[in-house]
Order: structure tokens, then sequence, then C-alpha cells
């Protein structure tokens, strides 16, 4: 192989590795409210902290809100005061 196909070679190499390392990191999907699109599949997109937000985003696309199904993270523990 020649020297400008391995530059070229490399070059294309690091390229594709940075397209895929560095990517849009992933919305938070672990809020308590859900919009429910009927696409067939159930799809559920549970980015939603109240259900007035969830509500606003679904006019006119004939979803529905509804709770979050799945579990949630638990919220971390606080130490009670001791009592005397």
């Amino acid at each position: 192989m020649t020297l400008f196909l391995r530059a070229l070679v490399l070059r294309a190499m690091g390229v594709f590795a940075l397209i895929v390392c560095v990517e849009k990191p992933a919305n938070a999907q672990n809020q308590p409210w859900c919009i429910y699109k009927n696409y067939g599949d159930g799809y559920a997109d549970c980015r939603y902290e109240t259900l007035q937000q969830c509500l606003a985003d679904r006019l006119g696309t004939g979803a529905s809100c509804g709770l979050n199904p799945y579990p949630t993270s638990p919220e971390p523990r606080t130490r009670s005061p001791r009592r005397s």
C-alpha cells in the first residue's frame, strides 16, 4: 500500500471514530410523566416533569399522557433526627 492510501485510510478511520464516539447525549427518559404516541408499538416518551408539560406537547397529535410505567431511581435516603 502506498503512503497516500495509508494516510487516506487512517484519516477515514479517524473521522469514523470521531463520529461514532462524539454523539449527542440522550435525553432523560426517566421523568414521572410520559406521552404515549400511537405508532402501533405503544411508544412511550417519558421526558415530562409535569402533566401540564405533557398535555401541552401532545396537542394535535392524537397522543395521550400518563404516569411513567417504568421504575424510577429511588431518592437518596435522608437520616431522620433521633428522638430523645
